[in-house]
């Protein structure tokens, strides 16, 4: 028997259990390009616009930090700028997320083991996770590349910037195809993988901003410096897409993906199934006398992600602060993005549109932490860990009631920091570090009953439609996400934009704050979450 029999089989059942997943993931990278770069090419319709574009994004620290270097003065370039980071980035996580959940998370299940039983190759499970990542990598490049096309850019420059965001999503499939062979857990795994995608960013963003401007007018290009080569974020920068491209550089990823697999197989040879390379820390002989209670449980199991999110939050919150001088002084030489930026932030006055949208910027990505730690709810169920605490003197409501609160919690002193950071960082920019840092504070807390609404769908999902729960909790985040941060610069309907929370809070301290729709906004949480907990009761565990 090969160590590959039974790949074709796997493979179909991957295909199987991801067909929603890999549609939304394939099917939904592309229409996010499309709009994307509809949205550009309404701001800069010239080229006096893109000139200024170009020009400003080269001389500034925070545009080369955040969007990457500049290729050049036409509308592709401008496109790439605009858009690549994002894409990558959810290239690279959700490339990551789908190998561990076929490799690791299935020898944590025990679902390899069983399947090992039969007529399988000893690499056949990891080669099918690898083929349909890498497929479904390949399907959104091509895809990409159409809507890039369809949007009225160049055939040869939406074909390099749609291969330049698979290559970053094939780059991360190698890469998380070691870090399911080092952990012993798929949260573990994840970690590692994530930790790699920021130490990606990082390395590119350093060298973006030490690269050099090189020409002027229609000839303006930034050239990194070389720390953006130590990264396959960065690799997608230098293939030059609409800037005179580079096809070479793409063999780059796929050597990334060749060397991953290869020792990945190594690793596998090396290692008994359900182990790790890393062995687990052991812990104390005796627990802590906290986890005698569900809250003191629901906080030792959230305490890590919680810790990884404030750092994440508190470096960006600062960073972005510091950067408001320079960001409002760049978009005021741009009448276009002027209006963007006024449209997410709400009122007349750059600076503080900047600083709201920012906020809001926040409260969109801390929802994630709360689908994240809600959903482990529906992880200890579908674990059996959930039995095991509801068989002792703990309630059904006592039990997910904790894990919500310690969830909504989390998220208060996130969004709390992020406002605070801000603040500071602005302020000492301003000149009153204290002042900013009260002010932001407190607008940052007007953007927690739209958390609470994101709370309460994915408790109500976890009580009403367990099976579906996670699926659609993050499905509903992504719609929030669009509506919230791109439904106004991409003039969507109102009826549309009134689906997501975030639309209905008050851009503070851009406009002043209205009570009326934050208590609408935590009222609407208070019945998803009655609703929650009420089927939670009476429906059948696990389900």
């Amino acid at each position: 028997m090969s160590a590959f029999t039974g790949t074709g089989l796997l493979a179909r059942l991957v295909l199987r259990r991801d067909r929603i997943r890999l549609a939304i993931w394939v099917l939904g990278t592309p229409l996010l390009g499309y709009a994307l770069a509809g949205s550009v090419k309404e701001f800069y319709p010239d080229e006096a616009s893109r000139v200024g574009y170009a020009s400003t994004s080269a001389s500034s620290l925070v545009a080369r930090a955040f969007n990457g270097p500049i290729a050049g003065t036409d509308l592709g370039a401008v496109v790439v700028a605009e858009t690549y980071v994002t894409l990558a980035l959810l290239a690279a996580l959700l490339s990551t997320f789908a190998v561990v959940r076929h490799t690791r998370q299935n020898e944590e299940t025990g679902r390899a083991e069983l399947l090992g039983a039969s007529v399988v190759g000893r690499y056949a499970l990891l080669t099918a996770a690898l083929l349909v990542v890498v497929g479904a990598n390949v399907a959104a490049t091509a895809l990409l590349a159409a809507a890039f096309a369809g949007a009225g850019l160049p055939l040869a420059g939406s074909v390099a910037a749609a291969a330049a965001v698979g290559g970053v999503g094939v780059a991360f499939t190698g890469i998380a195809a070691v870090t399911a062979q080092l952990s012993v857990t798929s949260r573990g795994a994840n970690a590692l993988a994530a930790a790699a995608v920021g130490i990606a960013f990082l390395l590119r963003a350093a060298g973006d901003v030490l690269g050099e401007q090189t020409g002027g007018g229609l000839g303006l290009r930034v050239v990194s410096a070389w720390p953006s080569w130590l990264s396959p974020l960065g690799w997608g920068n230098q293939v030059r897409a609409f800037g005179g491209e580079r096809w070479w550089v793409l063999a780059l990823p796929a050597a990334l993906l060749v060397a991953g697999v290869a020792s990945a197989y190594a690793l596998a040879e090396r290692r008994d199934i359900g182990a790790g390379m890393v062995a687990p820390r052991r812990g104390p002989a005796t627990a802590a006398p906290g986890l005698l209670s569900p809250a003191g449980l629901a906080w030792r199991l959230q305490r890590g992600a919680l810790l990884g999110w404030a750092v994440g939050v508190a470096v960006l919150g600062f960073s972005m602060g510091i950067a408001g001088d320079e960001f409002n002084a760049m978009i005021e030489e741009n009448p276009a993005a002027a209006e963007a930026i006024s449209a997410m932030g709400g009122g007349a006055k750059l600076i503080d549109a900047y600083l709201a949208s920012m906020l809001a910027l926040f409260a969109l990505t801390i929802g994630a932490y709360v689908v994240q730690a809600l959903l482990r709810t529906r992880n200890d169920e579908a674990d059996g860990l959930l039995e095991a605490v509801l068989s002792t003197a703990v309630s059904r409501t006592r039990w997910l009631a904790t894990q919500v609160l310690a969830a909504t919690l989390g998220a208060l002193a996130l969004v709390l920091l992020g406002g605070l950071t801000t603040g500071l960082g602005y302020g000492l920019v301003a000149g009153d570090p204290l002042g900013k840092a009260v002010e932001l504070g407190g607008a940052a807390l007007v953007r927690l009953p739209a958390l609470l609404v994101v709370a309460g769908v994915v408790t109500a999902l976890f009580g009403l439609l367990p099976r579906w729960s996670v699926a659609l909790s993050w499905a509903a985040l992504i719609v929030f996400l669009l509506l919230g941060q791109l439904g106004a610069v991409l003039d969507l309907p109102q009826a549309a934009l009134n689906l997501s929370p975030y639309t209905h809070v008050p851009s503070v301290p851009a406009v002043d704050p209205s009570v009326l729709p934050l208590l609408v906004l935590t009222a609407v949480a208070a019945a998803l979450l009655a609703a929650g907990l009420a089927a939670f009761r009476r429906r059948d565990v696990p389900s």
